[in-house]
């Protein structure tokens, strides 16, 4: 009896350090991993902008017609437009591109080569 009085004082602190462990392996590897995860995914729906195709969570692909604060109007086929909720947005799939009138076009590469050959 008086060797379980003694190991009893000790053996308390082992089961609260265990908790405190158990609690950061959870914090390091769950949740500060989704908190970033949601980060990213609210950048991404706040910088949405006409052109861009996109992925709804639901697995609709869509060109960005129109946006505001709280919706986007995709295109999900010609003349077809239908209204979703920013949040509803799951991934861009590419950037807007730019258009023909956008483009400045470039001066044409001339290889060393042929400029000697000249």
């Amino acid at each position: 009896m008086f060797l379980a009085a003694n190991s009893g004082g000790a053996g308390s602190f082992m089961p609260i350090l265990m908790i405190v462990l158990l609690f950061g392996v959870m914090y390091f590897m769950m949740i500060r991993p989704q908190q970033r995860r949601r980060r990213e995914a609210e950048q991404m729906q706040r910088t949405l902008g006409p052109g861009a195709e996109v992925v709804t969570i639901g697995g609709l692909y869509g060109t960005i017609v129109d946006s505001d604060d709280e919706t986007v109007i995709l295109e999900v086929a010609p003349g077809v437009h239908t209204r979703y909720a920013r949040p509803a947005i799951a991934r861009v799939v590419s950037k807007p591109s730019h258009t023909e009138d956008d483009e400045v076009e470039a001066e044409p590469v001339i290889d060393e080569a042929e400029a000697k050959k000249d």
